[in-house]
């Protein structure tokens, strides 16, 4: 399933990370994840499934295909 870029900046938000952050659990750059956020470039498949693996095994849930959640 896909990630949006608004999803991976609320879903940091949710857990309080930094884009490094969110690159080092994903094991990415910090500058994948500004670009992706910021619109500049969509990462690879895999980085994206890196991304929202990360945030999921955090503890963040994804709605529909557009929100984010932190799960109870």
């Amino acid at each position: 399933m896909e990630i949006t870029p608004e999803q991976s900046r609320g879903a940091r938000g949710l857990l309080d990370w930094s884009q490094g952050e969110l690159g080092t659990a994903a094991n990415l750059s910090e500058s994948t994840i500004r670009d992706f956020e910021k619109g500049r470039r969509t990462p690879g498949i895999n980085n994206l499934a890196a991304i929202r693996a990360a945030l999921e095994t955090a503890g963040v849930e994804f709605i529909n295909g557009t929100g984010v959640k932190l799960r109870k």
